[in-house]
């Protein structure tokens, strides 16, 4: 059975005070056993065994990444471990640890913060990771600063590897979220299977270590934008992308919310984000299974290192999401 609530309900931020909201976080994140020395002191202390320690960090900011009117705090907390713990699944690698840096309005209630924590703790909980230690100050909106380590039990994979020849595969749901960002901002909640999708990633967390072990020549999580992504891979290989969009089978919840809203369905898949999947190239034979192959690796030509095309020619749609 769970704990009772541990602050009187509306309790704020500034009601509960800083320390206090600690000691009831600190409760919240259990600890691994690699963690010598976790919450409570100036600085984590991790065991490193073997392999290469992973570092990322990400920052989620209220109104830029993430509304208080259409997620939950659980949700927000898992949104902000998936994409974290998505970064090192990317590198072929496995997150243990992360540090969580929450800044939020005095007046923000206090519940928040510990749905938060507890949405955060049972996503790190799917990869058995631990929260090891963070940081907590006032602003005038939310905001959370996370960074993750993890640990390569093989080379890592990096962006820059691909190889003209090789053919891109996919693996994980895209452009379900997207759609539910679309829908939201629109004032609606259905298809809800789309908006759950946006309010809480599934990012296929054991996908990255099979890719590595595969043999795969890059690879990427897709957070921003499956051809924005896919450009990212292509500018650091120096090479060529083409995706081919018969490849993807957009799923009903796509059509019906795009004949909604005037918009070409396949449109979510390609330029939405959020979704976590992770796009990877690997030569032809070397495609492990769970994995569709929805393009390949061309020479530059005329166009240069860096070009993603659709079925050959430039696409005229949105390829993804931009910070600035």
């Amino acid at each position: 059975m769970a704990a009772p609530d541990p602050f009187p309900a509306g309790a704020t931020l500034a009601d509960v005070g800083e320390f206090g909201l600690i000691g009831e976080l600190t409760r919240i994140f259990e600890q691994g056993e690699h963690v010598l020395v976790g919450p409570g002191d100036d600085a984590a202390v991790l065991r490193v065994r073997t392999g290469h320690v992973v570092v990322s960090t990400d920052l989620m900011v209220e109104g830029r990444h993430f509304r208080r009117e259409w997620a939950s705090g659980e949700d927000v907390g898992h949104r902000a471990a998936a994409q974290n713990l998505s970064d090192i699944n990317a590198m072929g690698g496995r997150a243990t640890s992360l540090t969580v840096g929450l800044a939020a309005p005095a007046d923000l209630e206090a519940q928040w913060a510990l749905d938060f924590a507890r949405g955060f703790a049972d996503e790190c909980a799917l990869v058995g990771a631990s929260v090891v230690g963070g940081d907590l100050t006032r602003a005038d909106q939310v905001v959370v600063a996370v960074t993750v380590l993890g640990a390569c039990t093989v080379s890592p994979v990096l962006r820059s590897g691909a190889r003209p020849g090789d053919v891109l595969a996919l693996h994980g749901r895209q452009g379900w979220a997207a759609g539910g960002l679309a829908v939201l901002g629109r004032g609606f909640r259905s298809p809800r299977v789309l908006v759950e999708a946006y309010r809480r990633p599934a990012p296929p967390y054991d996908a990255g270590l099979v890719a590595a072990e595969a043999g795969a020549t890059s690879m990427i999580d897709v957070s921003d934008g499956l051809l924005a992504e896919a450009a990212h891979l292509a500018s650091a290989s120096g090479v060529a992308i083409d995706v081919r969009r018969g490849a993807f089978e957009v799923p009903e919840p796509l059509h019906a919310v795009g004949a909604a809203l005037g918009a070409d369905p396949l449109s979510f898949v390609l330029g939405g984000g959020d979704d976590h999947a992770l796009l990877a190239t690997f030569e032809p034979s070397g495609v492990p299974d769970g994995w569709a192959v929805v393009g390949e690796v061309t020479e530059p030509g005329d166009a240069g290192a860096g070009a993603v095309t659709v079925d050959g020619a430039p696409y005229d749609g949105p390829t993804g999401w931009t910070h600035f």
